[in-house]
């Protein structure tokens, strides 16, 4: 952090000068590095916010020429002037003070000797220490983050981490404001999370102690530092490295099992993404890895809830394992597939099957057995398959893996006493669905972007505005229903919807406006009951 003039002006090596300052205003002026001069001209040789030192030879001319000097040095940004008196000047002149106030240029006299050189290294060390210390701790953060990164540390740690090098609270959030990851610090986590939605809602994206998390254009968090007492140079730079480490976090793929393992993952990768678009070439791939041709392709995706597992390594292990069972299930019922681990506890595949038999039967037996060899990989509780639209095309059945994703994922959170073989998307219902794509960036920004006006109206104005949007769409906008469960008059009401209108910019009359409201509050609800 640079000296200011103040700073200067009060150094023991400045003060046995007897300094006194006599025009320009404000001391807070950064100091970049001190000059000794007596020219003149000296302004043509700054780059600006040097704090001048001079015996006053340019002053000691007539006034045209000392205000000329003074405006020269404005110009050039110097941080202030100031005048050793004695040799040249044994007083200044009172134009010198009024152009000073009139510029906001600091100008402060010496009435007693000093070695201008001793001042010179005073104040050069002290900016060249805090231009040495600065460099050392952009260099820790830089090394601390990059280690970080290369372990995969949890977002956890790296949010522990960032408030540690600044030695403030910090709290790593979605975009519905729902806190992912905390670490508080000089205060309680209760104190810090309180009313937590409230406070996160009202900081702006360019706020300078909140940074966004993910891709350019696929944000998917915030990281926000809640003090006002770290230099915002240094919160800045740990925000932006961190959010980065957060960044590689979500973004880098565990390592694959296997070479065939690893060339069946990168198939299937390549047709989702879009990198392998001829289908004959897919299907040539596809082949030399043993998938069948001349069948028909159903994408499926196998969930599981199993114990938790800090460590990696074992957590590899375990996937492996679980793709392992899955195709050694897919073999027992005589079928081929291809194979890839989506994260820890997602197996996703693409089965081949003859097309003259009938799909139902086989994929409930080829399924049975999947979930049976699944079932006894050590650690899994409990497994289910989501399957998608099959096809007679390998890449579109790639595509669809994703719906077979969120079938699955769904289908493991919906508790039921008699499971199913496998799921399709009729088998699961909206909040099902919506409770699978809630922490999507894409969906939550949608919500956002639906309520955020209303919301912040509700947090400005201490109302409770949402809740009566909520009811008035539970009831499918029956107004009459509506008062009586609000115990308000029908005028009231009347005037609550209107400004609801008003705010959200919304004719609540359209249908399609109703739909979009509804789903984003089924949204936020299901949020908010994921945090409970």
């Amino acid at each position: 952090m640079l000296l200011s003039v103040a700073d200067v002006l009060d150094m023991p090596v400045v003060r046995a000068g007897q300094p006194e300052v006599v025009g320009g205003g404000s001391l807070d002026r950064p100091v970049r590095w001190v000059h000794v001069s007596e020219l003149p001209d000296v302004a043509k040789l700054l780059v600006g916010r040097e704090l001048i030192l001079t015996t006053g030879q340019a002053l000691s001319q007539h006034d045209d020429a000392t205000v000329a000097y003074l405006e020269s040095l404005a110009a050039a940004g110097v941080s202030g002037l100031v005048v050793e008196l004695g040799t040249y000047v044994k007083e200044l002149p009172e134009v010198v003070g009024e152009t000073a106030d009139r510029l906001g240029l600091p100008v402060a006299v010496l009435h007693r000797v000093v070695r201008f050189v001793e001042v010179t290294e005073a104040v050069h060390r002290v900016i060249v220490a805090d231009q040495y210390a600065e460099l050392e701790f952009a260099r820790t953060v830089h090394e601390t983050f990059t280690a970080l990164s290369v372990r995969r540390a949890s977002l956890a740690e790296i949010v522990k981490t960032a408030a540690g090098m600044l030695d403030a609270s910090v709290v790593l959030e979605d975009l519905t404001h729902r806190v992912l990851a905390l670490t508080a610090r000089h205060t309680a986590t209760s104190t810090l999370l309180e009313h937590w939605e409230t406070t996160s809602r009202l900081l702006p994206d360019a706020d300078a102690n909140v940074v966004p998390v993910g891709p350019h254009t696929q944000r998917w968090g915030r990281l926000i530092l809640r003090s006002s007492r770290v230099p915002s140079a240094r919160a800045r730079m740990v925000l932006e490295r961190a959010a980065q480490t957060l960044t590689l976090h979500r973004m880098i793929e565990r390592d694959r099992f296997g070479l065939h393992r690893q060339a069946q993952t990168g198939l299937i990768d390549d047709m989702i993404n879009g990198r392998l678009t001829d289908e004959r070439d897919a299907l040539a791939l596809a082949a030399t890895l043993g998938l069948a041709r001349r069948s028909r392709y159903i994408p499926l995706a196998i969930d599981v809830t199993a114990a938790t597992e800090s460590d990696p390594v074992a957590l590899q292990r375990r996937t492996a394992a679980i793709v392992d069972a899955a195709m050694h299930g897919v073999a027992l019922g005589r079928a081929t597939a291809l194979a890839a681990p989506e994260h820890g506890n997602r197996v996703v595949l693409i089965l081949a099957v003859a097309r003259s038999t009938d799909l139902d039967d086989t994929l409930t037996v080829l399924c049975t057995a999947i979930l049976a060899e699944v079932r006894r990989v050590s650690g899994v509780d409990r497994a289910v398959i989501g399957v998608g639209a099959e096809s007679d095309s390998l890449l579109d059945t790639a595509r669809e893996l994703a719906q077979a994703a969120h079938i699955a994922e769904v289908a493991l959170s919906l508790s039921t006493s008699r499971p199913r073989p496998f799921y399709r998307s009729g088998d699961v219902r909206l909040r099902g669905l919506l409770s699978l794509i809630r922490d999507e960036p894409g969906v939550q920004r949608f919500a956002e972007t639906e309520l955020s006006a209303l919301l912040r109206h509700d947090i400005r104005q201490t109302a409770d505005l949402t809740r009566t949007l909520r009811e008035f769409l539970d009831l499918a906008g029956n107004k009459t229903e509506l008062a009586k469960r609000l115990n308000i008059s029908r005028p009231t009401l009347y005037d609550r919807l209107s400004r609801i209108e008003r705010i959200l910019d919304v004719d609540l009359d359209d249908g399609e406006t109703r739909t979009s409201l509804h789903t984003a509050l089924l949204i936020r609800d299901l949020a908010a009951a994921g945090e409970s």
